[in-house]
């Protein structure tokens, strides 16, 4: 059978975050929040990685990676304003060797959702100087492990973390405010760009230069009835404002929403020296005025039952066509392009094995297309916690028994570990449908 290998030096592996898997990250605004009962159930010790992360990149490398994506804990360092714990920093720099004493290559995410309580109290995003708060992080976090670390992660799902916090009101401080959704949008594009600089400027080896990207969440938007004109330009509005501004932001300098207004942000020009992807699949638009100068509305899936053939546990659309068409849309941009995040939630476990095989495939054939791929991290190593959701979801190729903190590589976690090893894939019935 036909296969498709991959350049040498491809990263293959998987991802994590700190909230998400740490445990007791009790100085974050995330933590306040379950505590205050905002959510189905409450992180607590999580996957206790903060403590078992030796054990889990033991786990990563007996998988065949060679690259794993973490978060640093905002919180953690500097719980409290101006004062840092350097015993936390200096965690860090263990969890960076660890994974080098592996031949992990690290993948540095420095905002995964999360900030620090003091910094939420006093406005968070909103206020002007969250900018400068977030550089003099970052200039701590690089100067322990600049020369250690190659790829960076500035921000993770910047437009999923405004919508999530600042629109739909699912986490901290559980705004529904555009015009402070569009504040935070701006000072988030610039706290990339002062990050941007900090992390190039740290760097004092002879080793290869920073790669500094944001993890851009990328869905693939159609319309809800492609007959129907209103749907179609909204589709077309909502891929651009939430796709296509932000890349735009941080290659040409300027921010524009369609009939709201236009931000000259040269700072942020030529700041992504890769493009972090994040794909979980397709959304169908619809129509909504009162949507007002945020993109109209996801119509039910349930709409489409032609189209939507397979759904995750989570209920969302399987369409691997759909990365073939995103990650060559983004590969015209000329970057080198990461998967930070590709994966699923499934019941059904040889579900998840078919859902990562398609979609290795899916990259295939974008690297056919054109599209300069350098790695792919499966999200995620571990059962974890899924924010609002609690810990019912599992994505993790290990399945976590959180009573006992039992770590099982699930089937699928093996069979990824062969691509991952062999670094090509058979191609010779890539099933991953059409793009319509």
């Amino acid at each position: 059978m036909p296969e498709f290998a991959f350049p040498d030096g491809f990263l293959w592996g998987s991802a994590t975050s700190a909230h998400q898997v740490e445990g007791d990250n009790v100085h974050s605004d995330w933590w306040a929040w379950e505590q205050a009962g905002r959510v189905k159930e409450p992180s607590g010790l999580a996957c206790d990685h903060y403590r078992r992360f030796a054990q889990d990149f033991d786990l990563a490398a007996e998988l065949g990676h060679n690259a794993h994506r973490f978060s640093v804990e905002w919180s953690r360092l500097e719980p409290a304003e101006g004062r840092w714990d350097e015993a936390a920093l200096a965690h860090y720099v263990e969890v960076v060797r660890a994974l080098r004493a592996r031949r992990l290559e690290p993948i540095v995410t420095l905002h995964h959702f999360t900030t620090p309580q003091w910094f939420a109290l006093r406005g968070g995003w909103v206020r002007p100087d969250s900018v400068e708060a977030f550089a003099r992080y970052v200039r701590r976090v690089a100067a322990a492990l600049g020369d250690s670390v190659r790829y960076w992660v500035t921000i993770n799902e910047p437009m999923v973390y405004v919508r999530m916090h600042y629109i739909q009101g699912l986490g901290p401080p559980g705004a529904r405010d555009l015009p402070q959704a569009l504040r935070v949008i701006e000072h988030l594009i610039r706290a990339h760009a002062a990050a941007y600089r900090v992390l190039h400027g740290a760097r004092r080896g002879p080793g290869p230069a920073p790669q500094v990207s944001v993890a851009h969440h990328a869905p693939a938007f159609g319309p809800c009835r492609r007959w129907w004109p209103p749907d179609r330009w909204m589709a077309a509005r909502t891929d651009r404002v939430f796709n296509w501004a932000l890349l735009e932001a941080l290659t040409e300098g300027r921010w524009v929403v369609p009939g709201v207004g236009k931000w000259r942000i040269p700072e942020a020009a030529a700041t992504l020296d890769y493009v972090g992807v994040n794909f979980y699949g397709r959304q169908f638009i619809q129509w909504a005025p009162a949507a007002g100068a945020w993109p109209g509305a996801s119509c039910d899936l349930g709409h489409h039952p032609r189209e939507v053939t397979e759904r995750t546990s989570y209920g969302w659309d399987v369409h691997p066509a759909s990365f073939v068409q995103v990650l060559s849309r983004i590969g015209r941009m000329g970057r080198p392009i990461l998967v930070t995040e590709n994966g699923t939630y499934m019941q059904d476990d040889a579900r998840r094995w078919d859902f990562i095989l398609r979609h290795v495939q899916a990259m295939a054939r974008a690297f056919q297309q054109g599209a300069r791929i350098i790695g792919y991290c499966y999200w995620s190593l571990l059962d974890n916690f899924e924010w609002a959701d609690g810990f019912g979801p599992r994505f993790g190729l290990a399945e976590v028994d959180y009573a006992t903190q039992r770590r099982t590589i699930r089937d699928s976690g093996r069979r990824y570990a062969e691509i991952c090893r062999a670094n090509r894939v058979e191609i010779g019935d890539m099933e991953i449908g059409d793009s319509h």
